[in-house]
């Protein structure tokens, strides 16, 4: 959602009770990144939520509301929130008729009620400037400091303060807060549900209190709070550390000096057959492949051992596969905009590459033990994910399974995907599936 917001200008209801829920997966750690905000002057008169950027304050939720240019609520969570792999659900919830003043104002993140490390909680009966005129999403209202990421299941309530448990549940099995698609609330006037799935900004709640996007777009990507996706993880010194950088939440990866750095996935499993793509936007220098996290450099100050360590695997422009520094001719020579099919048979330890829909050196990823045309045996057991190098204003895009490459780049005609996880420009292998939290469960 970078650049992109969502709007709409409301009539005035209840501004001391109300609720917001919503999911959220970052994809910048550098910009404050706004989730909403509300009212008609960021300067004097708005209520404002953000990941907050400012000094000493980094990854830190941020809530500011001031009316009539005075402060009347404040928080800085004690916790900071990097973690650009994981989707995080927040509930901001008011009630300003409490009498006790640390009722008036509680903000769950994954169930958890968070605690402040500074904060001003709102007078009684304070109205805020939420539940009346313009309204935000992704944005200040002026409009700025857009959230850079993924958004999703969005809901307002006009008049209830809700617990984070009317949204969202611990899962028996595995410990992980899991999403409550469908919660029993009631809406009231103002209350919306927006950003469910394909509907976007078509409200769900049955207010028809729709919005509008005020810039930008919205695309339904396959990455949700149902099925997190793997993306490129920033949190590697390689990467964002030394200063490349990453867009279109967190899959499109550009490194502009004549120097070589490394990024890669945030999913790495030890077993199952896994498929992604990576299409090449700029030509220069670049190696595309998978990283065994055992690499014991994997968070090193250069990237470009990436491809010299034995354990990684990569495919380069020249069309060789490289490992351990050593290159040797495998497949064609790649182009802008081809696109780099990527097998892993982690229950057979084997590697298969592909371009633009023919796998190369005759190549079959369903050949199981045998192997046939695969690029290298892999260690059994380890974990592996996604990784490339770049060098020199290398730019690439890689597709894990939401669809587009780039901002501007989808799949154009969708191949098959027998597993139904993903959406892939090329057929996906029979018994392979996506790197994401559902594929790992196949």
């Amino acid at each position: 959602m970078a650049s992109t917001y969502l709007t709409k200008t409301f009539t005035a209801s209840n501004r001391k009770t109300f609720t917001i829920s919503t999911w959220v997966k970052r994809s910048a750690l550098t910009v404050n990144n706004t989730i909403y905000a509300a009212g008609t002057n960021d300067a004097t008169d708005r209520d404002y939520f953000v990941f907050l950027q400012d000094s000493g304050e980094e990854d830190k939720l941020y809530f500011n509301a001031k009316v009539s240019n005075s402060a009347v609520a404040q928080f800085y969570t004690t916790r900071r929130f990097r973690d650009t792999s994981a989707w995080y659900h927040i509930v901001l919830a008011f009630d300003t008729t409490q009498a006790t003043d640390t009722n008036r104002m509680k903000l769950y993140v994954n169930g958890e009620q968070q605690t402040y490390q500074s904060v001003t909680y709102p007078s009684q009966n304070q109205d805020m400037n939420t539940n009346n005129t313009v309204h935000t999403i992704g944005s200040t209202v002026g409009p700025g400091q857009y959230f850079n990421g993924l958004m999703s299941h969005f809901h307002f309530i006009d008049g209830t303060a809700y617990p984070a448990s009317t949204f969202g549940s611990t899962d028996s099995t595995t410990g992980i807060w899991k999403i409550n698609t469908s919660p029993t609330v009631t809406y009231g006037t103002n209350g919306f549900f927006i950003l469910k799935n394909g509907n976007g900004v078509t409200d769900q709640s049955g207010n028809s209190n729709n919005f509008t996007v005020g810039a930008g777009q919205i695309t339904d990507l396959k990455d949700n709070p149902s099925n997190n996706f793997c993306n490129i993880n920033l949190l590697y010194n390689q990467t964002t550390g030394q200063g490349v950088t990453v867009n279109n939440c967190g899959n499109t990866v550009y490194y502009a000096s004549d120097s070589s750095r490394s990024c890669f996935g945030s999913i790495a499993p030890s077993s199952g057959k896994y498929y992604f793509e990576c299409k090449v936007f700029d030509k220069t220098r670049a190696v595309i492949g998978i990283v065994n996290m055992a690499w014991d450099s994997i968070n090193g100050a250069s990237g470009y051992g990436y491809h010299d360590s034995a354990l990684n695997f990569g495919y380069d422009l020249d069309g060789n596969k490289t490992s351990g520094g050593s290159a040797s001719s495998f497949g064609s020579a790649l182009n802008n905009n081809d696109i780099v099919q990527v097998a892993m048979d982690l229950d057979n330890s084997k590697l298969y590459f592909g371009i633009n829909g023919t796998w190369q050196s005759s190549g079959d990823p369903t050949s199981g033990s045998t192997g046939t045309g695969s690029a290298y045996n892999l260690v059994s057991g380890a974990n592996y994910t996604g990784a490339c190098r770049l060098r020199a204003g290398t730019q690439l895009g890689f597709n894990f399974g939401n669809g587009q490459y780039s901002g501007s780049s989808v799949v154009a005609s969708e191949g098959t995907n027998a597993s139904g996880i993903g959406k892939f420009e090329y057929d996906v292998p029979t018994g392979y599936t996506a790197l994401s939290t559902k594929g790992l469960n196949e």
